[in-house]
């Protein structure tokens, strides 16, 4: 059975935000061919969609190479999410249904119960899963890309902490959802950016000497770079 060529990126990318292929290495399509069990060609449709998304890049003499991604593309990063990630909320409030309620319902409960309880390694996946259904609830499937995207990008650039009061940044997630409830877009879109941009605090850009990110000239202060 062929593996599509979409799983094999799902793969390659996975590989690369969790540091497998550090910033740099080359990727050879025989080499991922072999470690993925699949033949060249969903290999080279991979790479070509992960260039496209940034996480790839081609050298000339060395074939595609994992990125290097610079301070400043990862403080771009961050103000391009903190201006998508509201307008998915508002469009959230116009457009989301029913289903979407319960689930973001749902989440926001568990987040709340969890921060109260210090059960702070819960929070980030639960964190994720509310991001990532507040951007399907927004009936956007181009948005719903980008922010996917973005998200994992962020993942690759920056180690994200639990916010240092949990229990206060779920009662901003109660608040966002209440206001996509009662269809308030222009209240879901300023909750979701102040929210966005106090998440900021958790977010630490990977250095150099991590292997992650490397420094460009002129350097950039990141420290407070935005969500």
């Amino acid at each position: 059975m062929r593996i599509p060529a979409h799983a094999v990126c799902t793969a390659i990318r996975e590989d690369i935000v969790s540091g497998v292929f550090e910033p740099g290495a080359r990727l050879t399509e025989e080499v991922l061919a072999r470690r993925y069990g699949v033949s060249r060609v969903p290999v080279r449709e991979a790479l070509r969609t992960l260039e496209s998304e940034g996480f790839v890049t081609t050298r000339r003499h060395a074939g595609a190479c994992v990125a290097e991604p610079t301070t400043e593309e990862a403080a771009d990063l961050l103000e391009v999410r903190l201006l998508l990630e509201p307008l998915g909320a508002a469009r959230a409030a116009q457009r989301r249904t029913e289903g979407h309620l319960r689930v973001l319902r749902g989440l926001v409960r568990l987040g709340q119960e969890r921060a109260r309880r210090g059960e702070r390694e819960d929070l980030r996946a639960l964190g994720g899963w509310f991001h990532e259904t507040l951007a399907q609830a927004s009936g956007s499937p181009g948005l719903v890309a980008l922010l996917t995207q973005l998200r994992h990008k962020t993942a690759w650039m920056y180690t994200v902490d639990v916010p240092l009061n949990p229990v206060e940044s779920w009662a901003e997630h109660g608040a966002i959802v209440d206001a996509v409830a009662r269809g308030d877009a222009v209240r879901a879109r300023a909750l979701t950016t102040g929210h966005v941009d106090r998440a900021a605090a958790v977010h630490r850009l990977r250095r150099p000497d991590g292997g992650r990110v490397r420094t460009s000239q002129p350097a950039v202060n990141t420290a407070g770079s935005r969500l």
